[in-house]
């Protein structure tokens, strides 16, 4: 078998992807003072056995993340050899005079007491992704966001497998990890990489399950929900938002049990299930009032979810159905509402309200909104620019020859937009 499987066998031991350990390897790096510039690709190439025998400042960060020489996570100088996997059970076979002969010398690192991990590094983790959290609001779906969050999920899984903890601070870094993994998710889902958002959806169900933190749970099973809802898979987007709705959490606290509700009636739309929407959207706003505003929450929950989010899933639900003038009154209920940070809601809330007006036939104010959307990175957000070309297309089924049409045609023309 090809590659270093060795590496291989390690990473899945210690719980690392291949974009992980390369944050992992930086983290360490960065905290020696030196530049981190591993990426995925140069794992990729550990793994392949296309590098055999990494940087010597790599290699020191790999025997301090996984606590053992290099060359016993199968690395080699001599280029002829491929590392072979150990024998099951993790016995290791006696080393003759011929292997040592072959083997590198290198200095084996004195290994002294491990990093001891506090609640203080889960904090300085947590205010990493508070930033993180507000670059998604303000723009979304960027690739940079996934990748910022997946680096975080490294650098919790880092402390992991570096340091000493406690239980409950272990637990910690598995929510951390998760929470970071899950917003790598929904950047995926926003941009519309949805192999990709899969993908992370599998690693971070894993990392919550050893969390134990409902809460994480909750968010991932609801992404996964957003996620299916957004492939047109109602089915799965109900089963999944399901799971999300029967946690813990969501019996306790009204405000995740909104949200829940909430998401379950966008995907009630697109079944056609009109009752059902209706009785989604009263759970959802009867929860809402209950939930107190004081009590301490995740910042992922509290930095987007209120009655103007409420009203904008309820949007989508209303469209789906083809109950324009509902939609159009949802959507200018959740614009007034909106937090001045919410720049990507607000233009995807404009580009429905848009074309909740072109439903009802009401053309000139249609065109009016749907120009109204600032062209700056919040607009060319895939999804905004998504629904502007379906804007467009039923535009022109819709009244091809009139002037807001030709309106319409001559702004995309002149390149101010590019749907």
């Amino acid at each position: 078998m090809g590659g270093n499987q060795i590496l291989k066998t390690r990473m899945a031991e210690s719980g690392f992807t291949q974009a992980e350990l390369a944050e992992a390897v930086n983290a360490d790096l960065r905290a020696a003072g030196y530049e981190g510039t591993v990426s995925d690709r140069t794992v990729r190439n550990w793994l392949t056995g296309k590098t055999r025998w990494p940087h010597h400042r790599q290699r020191a960060a790999l025997e301090a993340l996984f606590n053992c020489p290099v060359t016993e996570l199968g690395f080699t100088t001599q280029g002829d050899r491929t590392p072979t996997a150990p024998p099951q059970g993790g016995v290791r076979r006696p080393v003759s005079d011929t292997d040592r002969t072959m083997r590198p010398t290198v200095a084996v690192p004195s290994f002294g007491p491990r990093q001891r991990v506090g609640l203080g590094d889960v904090e300085r983790l947590l205010s990493k992704f508070a930033l993180v959290i507000a670059d998604d609001h303000r723009y979304g779906g960027k690739l940079t966001i996934e990748v910022q969050a997946a680096a975080l999920a490294g650098e919790a899984l880092a402390l992991q497998a570096r340091g000493t903890a406690s239980q409950r601070v272990r637990a910690a870094l598995y929510g951390c990890a998760a929470s970071f993994t899950s917003s790598a998710m929904w950047a995926a889902i926003d941009g519309r990489r949805f192999d990709t958002a899969q993908r992370h959806f599998d690693r971070a169900a894993s990392l919550a399950a050893f969390s134990g933190d409902s809460s994480i749970q909750f968010r991932i099973w609801s992404h996964a929900g957003s996620l299916y809802r957004h492939m047109a898979r109602p089915v799965d987007a109900l089963a999944a938002n399901d799971v999300a709705r029967r946690l813990p959490v969501a019996r306790r606290d009204p405000l995740f049990a909104s949200l829940g509700h909430a998401r379950h009636a966008a995907i009630h739309g697109l079944t056609g299930d009109a009752g059902a929407v209706r009785q989604a959207v009263g759970h959802a706003q009867n929860a809402l009032l209950q939930a107190d505003p004081d009590e301490q929450r995740p910042v992922w929950i509290t930095a987007f979810y209120d009655q103007a989010e409420l009203e904008n899933l309820a949007v989508a639900a209303h469209l789906a159905l083809g109950d324009y003038e509902g939609a159009e009154a949802r959507a200018h209920r959740s614009l007034a509402l909106l937090r001045p940070e919410m720049r990507r809601t607000r233009a995807i809330t404009t580009a429905r309200l848009a074309r909740a007006q072109l439903g009802q036939g009401d053309l000139e104010p249609a065109v009016t909104t749907a120009m109204s959307i600032s062209a700056d990175p919040t607009g060319q957000h895939p999804r905004v620019t998504g629904m502007l070309h379906d804007f467009g297309s039923a535009l022109s089924l819709t009244a091809r020859s009139s002037p807001h049409a030709r309106t319409w045609d001559q702004y995309i023309h002149d390149g101010r937009r590019n749907p």
